[in-house]
C-alpha cells in the first residue's frame, strides 16, 4: 500500500497565463505535493500598469518585463512552456495546444482582456489600444514620428493635425497617457525643435459618461480633470466617438457632431475578454458576461467543473458586491494565490470558504507630483498621492533588478524632466515618415520590425 502512495502521479495543475493571477497562483503552489506547468505564449511577465511610461518614452520595453522562467526558476515543481493554448477538453482533462496536449488535474486559466472597440474593429489600425508591449511600441513610434513630422510640415492645417493626440475614453489608463503626452509636448520636448512650438500642440481626452475616472469618486474624479488642465489637456466628457476614418474623429456630444482632425488617435475606451472565454463558454457550457468575460461560482470555479478555476480579468465575479469585481491587478494576485491554497486545502480534505476580495485601494497618476489615490477609508490627491503611487508601483515590480532600474529612471526623469526611451524604431527608412506626390508626410500603420523587448 505505501508503494502505491509513492508511485501515484502528483497533482498537476495547469496555468494557462503568465500574468498577475497565472503567475501569484505558480508562487504560491511553489512546493510539492503538486506539480506546475505554466503554459504562456509569450516568455515573459509583463507589469501592464506600467505600460503607458513605455508609450511615451519614460521606460523602456525590458523595464517592466521579467523572463518567466527566471521568476520561477527557484519553484522547482513548476515547468514553464512557451506554447499558445488552443482549445482545452474537460471531461478528458486536457489543454490542446498549438503544440502537442497537456492533461491536468486542475486547470487555472488567466488569460486577460484586450480592447473592444465595440463593433467597430476597423478602428483597431489607426486607433492602437495599450495592453501588450507591442502595442505601446507601436504607440511610442506614432506619438514621436508626429513631432518629427510635424517639424518638417510647412502647410499650418497639417502641422497642426501632426500636433493633435486624441485618446478615447477616460478611464486610469487614459488619463495616464493623455497626462504624459502632455508632459512631452509642454516640457520634455519643448526646446529640441526648431521649426515647431511643440507647446502648440493639442491633447484631447475623449470621455462618453459625464466624469473621467468612472470608477473613482466623483470628488477625486474632479481633481484628476483640474489636474490634467493645468498640464494642457483638454477633457471633453458626454462625448461619443461615433467614427474614425481619414485621421478624422467624429464625436457626438449631445445633439452637437464634430469632426477633429488628429494624427495621432489611441484608445482606451474598452476592454473584452481573451479567445479563452469563449473557449470555456462551448466547451464546458459556461456563462459570459457582455465583454466575454467567463461568470464564475464564489470559489472562482467554472460552474459543473470545479478543477477548472478563470481568475484575473478574464473573470467575471460579481457575488460580492453585486457586480463584476473590476479588471485591476491587486484582484488577479489576490485570486491566484486564493485559487491557489484552496488546491492546497482539497488535497488534504479541507474546504476553503468563498473568495473575497480585499479592497487595497485604487490609483492613477495624472503627472509630474500629481495623483489621484483612493483608499476607501481616504482618498488623496496631488504630490503625497502622487509619492503613493510611486512607491506601491516599485514594490509590486516582480524582481529587484527592474525595482532599481526604474527607481533610478525615475529620479533621473525627475530632476532632468528628460524621457531616456524616446526610440522611434521599426524600419530602418527615413523616420519612417513617408511622403506622397502631393509632398503629404503619412505614417505607416505598423511597424515592420521585430519588437524590441
Amino acid at each position: 500500500m505505501a508503494d502505491a502512495v509513492e508511485n501515484q502521479s502528483p497533482h498537476h495543475v495547469v496555468i494557462v497565463g503568465g500574468g498577475f493571477g497565472g503567475l501569484y497562483a505558480a508562487q504560491a503552489l511553489n512546493r510539492p505535493p503538486v506539480k506546475v506547468t505554466l503554459v504562456d505564449k509569450r516568455n515573459f511577465h509583463l507589469f501592464q500598469p506600467l505600460l503607458y511610461q513605455v508609450a511615451t518614452g519614460s521606460l523602456s520595453p525590458a523595464d517592466i518585463s521579467s523572463p518567466l522562467r527566471a521568476i520561477l526558476s527557484n519553484n522547482k515543481n513548476t515547468k514553464v512552456l512557451l506554447a499558445e493554448v488552443k482549445d482545452i477538453d474537460p471531461e478528458q482533462r486536457k489543454v490542446i495546444m498549438s503544440s502537442g496536449e497537456l492533461s491536468y488535474d486542475t486547470l487555472i486559466v488567466a488569460t486577460g482582456v484586450s480592447h473592444h472597440y465595440f463593433g467597430n474593429d476597423r478602428w483597431e489600425p489607426v486607433a492602437p489600444g495599450l495592453k501588450t508591449i507591442e502595442n505601446a511600441l507601436e504607440i511610442r513610434r506614432r506619438i514621436f514620428l508626429a513631432f518629427e513630422a510635424a517639424e518638417k510640415e510647412t502647410d499650418a492645417e497639417k502641422r497642426r493635425a501632426w500636433l493633435t493626440f486624441a485618446i478615447v475614453g477616460g478611464g486610469p489608463t487614459g488619463v495616464e497617457l493623455a497626462g504624459a503626452i502632455a508632459e512631452l509636448a509642454f516640457s520634455t520636448l519643448k526646446k529640441d525643435f526648431r521649426d515647431i512650438d511643440t507647446t502648440e500642440a493639442q491633447i484631447l481626452l475623449l470621455e462618453g459618461t459625464d466624469r473621467i475616472l468612472p470608477p473613482y469618486p466623483p470628488e477625486l474624479s474632479a481633481k484628476a480633470e483640474t489636474s490634467l488642465k493645468k498640464l494642457g489637456v483638454t477633457v471633453q466628457t458626454k462625448t461619443l466617438v461615433t467614427d474614425i476614418s481619414d485621421n478624422i474623429i467624429t464625436t457626438k456630444q449631445g445633439d452637437k457632431v464634430e469632426q477633429i482632425s488628429a494624427r495621432t488617435i489611441l484608445w482606451a475606451a474598452g476592454i473584452k475578454a481573451s479567445g479563452m472565454g469563449k473557449i470555456i463558454a462551448q466547451r464546458a457550457g459556461a456563462e459570459l458576461d457582455r465583454v466575454g468575460r467567463v461568470v464564475v461560482e464564489p470559489d472562482l470555479s467554472v460552474p459543473g467543473y470545479p478543477n477548472i478555476f478563470v481568475i484575473g480579468d478574464l473573470a467575471s465575479f460579481s457575488h460580492q458586491e453585486g457586480k463584476p469585481l473590476p479588471g485591476v491587478a491587486p484582484v488577479a494576485m489576490q485570486e491566484g494565490e486564493y485559487v491557489a491554497k484552496l488546491i492546497k486545502k482539497r488535497l488534504v480534505g479541507e474546504t476553503s470558504p468563498p473568495f473575497r476580495y480585499v479592497d487595497t485601494g485604487s490609483l492613477a497618476v495624472i503627472g509630474r507630483n500629481a495623483a489621484v489615490v483612493d483608499l476607501g477609508y481616504v482618498k488623496l490627491s496631488g504630490f503625497f498621492a502622487w509619492l503613493i503611487w510611486v512607491f506601491v508601483h516599485i514594490y509590486y515590480l516582480i524582481e529587484f533588478d527592474n525595482k532599481l532600474v526604474v527607481m533610478i529612471q525615475w529620479a533621473w526623469n525627475y530632476f532632468t524632466r528628460q524621457r531616456g526611451a524616446r526610440l522611434i524604431t521599426g524600419d530602418e527608412s527615413l523616420g519612417m515618415i513617408e511622403v506622397d506626390a502631393n509632398g503629404d508626410y503619412s505614417v505607416p500603420a505598423k511597424s515592420k520590425s521585430p519588437v524590441e523587448v
